[in-house]
């Protein structure tokens, strides 16, 4: 009895406990309902949750250029449902997804051919005729291997190099690389928008003043980059619309003057400078390798819809960029091959060659060989227009990557594009008020403006060097040994290029004690950085670290 009694017990205080639960449970509920901020008294929970989610994604699509409903889509849902995220297994070849994957490439070769670059084109064909062919080509092939590092930096890791190099350095080695990188980017867009000017000062007869140029070249740049809302690949086709019209340009050009093919074939294949070409060779290197178009390609590769979880998948892409990268700037080769070898062929040797730039290369291809079916100047016209277009809506997409990675702005993607936009026409503006007296004024601003993006190029290429050396950055997709070492004799050899560009540059122009103390100074804390730079990526150590172990093992194997 005592027993039954007992158990009676415990169930009604058992039944006491749960009702008290129930209560809690209710109570906690209705409070969380009270917080919920329904849009109305209808609103179900999964058509909060749905909100919620769309709220999220307006936060991601302000805090990245490309949102998910932006990419390209390459895998399908099937193939990618199938494979297991760790898959390392990669398809065959397919046409079609190169066909897919092709578009970054174009938007990042247009820095070959920037109206910077056809600028020291023709200088160098002028001056030192073909000789310096052979340094066109071998420069071209050491952008590229920095360009498809880049490539794989953004690929493997699904972010840009501006968003790594936030995260790798202290905060105040990271202000110091995002102030130098706006100012290089901001020097480039300079010369872009100047040359676009130029051209259509060319086109309308005289008509249209530099400055209107660059007001013209700003709205056309904002046009331009509206056409991505209808999607990457429109925009993509547009610039693919540029290197055509370049190409044709200058092919027309190139055969037009008829230069010499034997004198071409020896400019390629035979390794010549002299004291007399060195600056024009110096220039064309320099021209070739641009700071910030490092940035730009590690983030212009995040178009397509990679999960980068799955190996297989990051591979793939990794080759398919390869392939088209390399044929990109295998025609920007081309493109400044036939530059190069017209300025060659109509003013090498003659009294103009070392006066000959931009504003006045068209007016002196017309008076040798103006005529024809069409005027040779209009050609040279369409073709500099075409070059300061492209490369101007580059600049600000470099620039939209370069202030959200270092900054990480929480704001919308039109926002950015102004702001950034902003920052390069209104110095451009007061450069083309105040430098544009005559053509000796416009060369000089040019030569600072180079001087600006030399100060540059070691503060983009160690950072990517490091960063796609690293592990626990790249996982399995780090480089090897080899292509670590290829990369940074690469890098060394630019950076003294640039280094001796520099020294000649300050050489010339430094006058006075005040003058001289300060580029001293500002030597001292170039070389100084760029020590804490290499230092803090452990590329010394290493490759100490691996000689050793290699003589270690020669000599194992010798005993």
């Amino acid at each position: 009895m005592s027993t039954q009694l007992q158990q009676h017990n415990k169930r009604e205080f058992k039944g006491e406990e749960e009702e008290e639960e129930e209560e809690e449970e209710n109570h906690l509920l209705h409070s969380e309902c009270e917080t919920i901020p329904l849009s109305s008294p209808h609103t179900s929970p999964s058509e909060w949750e749905h909100g919620n989610r769309e709220e999220e994604e307006e936060e991601e699509e302000k805090d990245t250029v490309y949102a998910a409903k932006d990419k390209v889509q390459i895998f399908d849902l099937e193939s990618a449902s199938g494979a297991s995220v760790g898959s390392t297994a990669v398809p065959p070849f397919s046409w079609r997804k190169l066909w897919l994957f092709t578009g970054p490439g174009l938007l990042m070769s247009v820095a070959f051919l920037d109206p910077g670059n056809l600028e020291g084109d023709l200088q160098a064909g002028a001056i030192a005729g073909y000789s310096l062919l052979w340094l066109l080509m071998w420069s071209t092939f050491m952008g590229l291997v920095i360009q498809l590092l880049s490539a794989r930096l953004g690929v493997a890791t699904g972010r840009h190099l501006a968003e790594l190099c936030r995260e790798e350095y202290s905060n105040w080695a990271r202000l110091v690389l995002w102030i130098l990188a706006e100012l290089a980017l901001i020097a480039a867009d300079i010369q872009e928008v100047i040359g676009s000017a130029i051209a259509l000062k060319i086109l309308s007869h005289g008509i249209l003043p530099i400055w209107a140029g660059v007001i013209i070249t700003a709205m056309d740049c904002f046009f331009f980059l509206f056409l991505e809302n209808y999607g990457v690949r429109k925009l993509e086709g547009v610039f693919a619309v540029f290197i055509g019209t370049m190409g044709f340009s200058f092919a027309w050009m190139f055969f037009d003057t008829n230069p010499s093919e034997e004198e071409l074939l020896m400019g390629l294949l035979i390794p010549r400078v002299n004291s007399k070409t060195l600056r024009q060779a110096v220039e064309i290197v320099g021209c070739v390798i641009t700071p910030h178009n490092v940035f730009l390609h590690s983030a212009l590769v995040q178009s397509r819809d990679i999960d980068i979880r799955n190996k297989g998948q990051v591979q793939e892409a990794i080759n398919y960029y390869s392939i088209e990268s390399s044929v990109a700037l295998l025609v920007t080769l081309v493109i400044n091959l036939f530059v190069i070898t017209v300025f060659a062929r109509v003013f090498y040797g003659t009294e103009q060659a070392k006066g000959i730039g931009l504003v006045n290369a068209g007016q002196y291809l017309q008076e040798r060989y103006g005529g024809g079916l069409f005027p040779i100047l209009y050609i040279w016209g369409i073709g500099l227009l075409a070059a300061g277009q492209s490369s101007t809506i580059t600049g600000t997409y470099a620039g939209q990557f370069i202030t959200e990675g270092f900054l990480k702005l929480n704001i919308k993607k039109w926002l950015r594009a102004l702001i950034t936009r902003s920052c390069a026409i209104v110095p451009t503006m007061i450069c083309a008020i105040v430098f544009n007296t005559s053509e000796g004024s416009l060369d000089t601003m040019n030569e600072w403006l180079n001087v600006v993006q030399a100060i540059q190029i070691p503060f983009a290429l160690i950072p990517l060097l490091t960063l796609v050396s690293k592990e626990e950055v790249m996982g399995t997709f780090r480089i090897g040994p080899i292509v670590e070492r290829v990369a940074w004799s690469v890098a060394v050899l630019v950076i003294l290029v640039y280094g001796y560009m520099l020294l000649d540059f300050f050489l010339d122009e430094v006058d006075g004690v005040l003058f001289g103390f300060l580029v001293f100074l500002g030597a001292a804390a170039w070389i100084s950085f760029i020590i804490y730079l290499v230092q803090h990526s452990g590329a010394i150590s290493s490759i100490l670290v691996r000689s050793s172990y290699s003589k270690g093992f020669f000599s194992l194997a010798g005993n």
